[in-house]
């Protein structure tokens, strides 16, 4: 026996099939509609974008000691809560280089206002690893890597660095630094 024949000898088309199966069902009431007060879109915060840059230019900025570093010294650091396997992947250059800066014949301090304006700029631009290129240090006599040991103190007081490590000897090696950023919120406008 047929699924389209009832009662044995009469065909059912489709279009009767779905009448019968919903001549019970009744259509559901409307949602009340909210208020134009309610379907406001919620206020944010006007300056957080300033707050931000503020607090990351006022870390970089901050006084204290430089964390001391060699020549040969690999740079390597993750921010606590980042995983180890984030940090391997960095160092074997797993992400994409997207923006690089260049410290050569700069001043620690010149440096300093370079690198906070440069991590500002790749967080507004929402890019997730960067290069910092700063040296080895090899001609900077008893002093040791100005640059690099500048570099290697303020990330590690930049709010938006996940982690950063030496660049592989092709990319740089202990002369040029790999970051990653913690990306930014995209913004409303």
């Amino acid at each position: 026996m047929n699924g389209d024949e009832e009662d044995g000898d009469e065909a059912i088309s489709d279009s009767e099939l779905f009448r019968r199966a919903m001549r019970d069902v009744r259509p559901l009431e409307p949602a009340p509609r909210a208020s134009p007060q309610a379907r406001r879109a919620r206020p944010r915060a006007r300056f957080a974008r300033a707050e931000r840059e503020a607090v990351l230019t006022e870390s970089l900025h901050a006084p204290g000691p430089l964390i001391d570093s060699q020549p040969g010294d690999e740079l390597v650091y993750r921010r606590p809560g980042v995983p180890e396997i984030v940090l391997r992947r960095l160092r074997r250059g797993d992400y994409r280089v997207e923006a690089e800066l260049d410290l050569h014949g700069f001043t620690a301090a010149a440096s300093a206002v370079q690198l906070a304006q440069f991590l500002q700029y790749a967080r507004s631009e929402r890019l997730a690893c960067v290069r910092i290129i700063h040296g080895k240090g090899l001609r900077s006599g008893q002093r040791g890597p100005v640059l690099k040991s500048t570099v290697n103190t303020l990330l590690r007081r930049a709010d938006p660095v996940l982690a950063f490590a030496s660049a592989r000897p092709a990319a740089g090696g202990t002369g040029a630094t790999l970051v990653l950023l913690q990306l930014a919120p995209r913004s409303s406008r």
